[in-house]
This record gives C-alpha cells, sequence and structure tokens, in this order.
C-alpha cells in the first residue's frame, strides 16, 4: 500500500466513523433533521464545513504543495443550471429516503443492510444520467 492509499484509507476511516458517531447513519435521525424537528444534524455539517473551509483556504496557502504530491491550483466556481438542477434532485431523493451517498455507505458498517436498496437506486440514477450524457457528446 502506497502513502497515499493510507492516507485516503485513513480518512474514510475516520469519516465513515464520524458519520456513524454523529447518528447520520440513522435514516430516522436523518428524516427528522429535514423535517426540522431534530436539528443535531446542523452541528454535522456545520463542522464538516467548517474542516472543509479551513483546508481549501488556509492549508492551502500554509503549505507550498500538497502532503501528497502535486500542486496546489486555483478553483474554478461554475454555478450552471445542471448544477442547480442536480441538487434539487439529489435533495428530493435524500428527503425521500433519508440517505445521502456518504451516510449510506458508511451505514454499512453498522449492519444497516436494507440501505443496499438505496445505493443501488443512486447507482442506477448516476450511471443512467451518464447513458444521457453520452449520448450529448455524439451528436
Amino acid at each position: 500500500m502506497n502513502r497515499r492509499n493510507l492516507v485516503v484509507l485513513i480518512g474514510g476511516i475516520l469519516f465513515g466513523f464520524g458519520l456513524s458517531y454523529s447518528g447520520m447513519t440513522k435514516q430516522e435521525i436523518v428524516l427528522s433533521f429535514l423535517q426540522l424537528s431534530d436539528l443535531g444534524l446542523i452541528f454535522v455539517l456545520g463542522g464538516a464545513a467548517l474542516v472543509t473551509a479551513l483546508a481549501i483556504n488556509v492549508v492551502a496557502k500554509i503549505l507550498k504543495t500538497p502532503v501528497l504530491g502535486g500542486e496546489f491550483t486555483p478553483r474554478r466556481r461554475i454555478l450552471s443550471w445542471s448544477t442547480v438542477i442536480g441538487a434539487a434532485i439529489f435533495g428530493v431523493g435524500w428527503g425521500i429516503s433519508g440517505q445521502c451517498p456518504g451516510s449510506a455507505v458508511a451505514s454499512l458498517g453498522t449492519g444497516n443492510f436494507p440501505v443496499l436498496v438505496g445505493l443501488a437506486a443512486m447507482f442506477i440514477g448516476a450511471y443512467l444520467r451518464g447513458l444521457l450524457d453520452s449520448g450529448k457528446d455524439s451528436q
């Protein structure tokens, strides 16, 4: 195992543990959050946003090069209609199922195997979208 894979493995374990510990792997907690009856997950989302903001805006300025090599490049910020529509579809799917991809995969580690149905639906949706995109390229 190389250094990059080790860092990804540790990060994935930490991410999954955090999702599980926060309760985000339980659909009933996510649905109660989305119904605004239990706002405890707002701290999880806020913490994730804070860590991401620090990593993107502060760490990149402190380090000369990324830890795993390569170089820092400016972010391109593109907000298109496909992004807005995709976010809305994602939100509706999240609201109906109580699953987002990260927490759904992490919930497998807690023995929540019925979530496989939702994960299969996510893969099918992504595959169908890929088919639509590949059809545009051939025209």
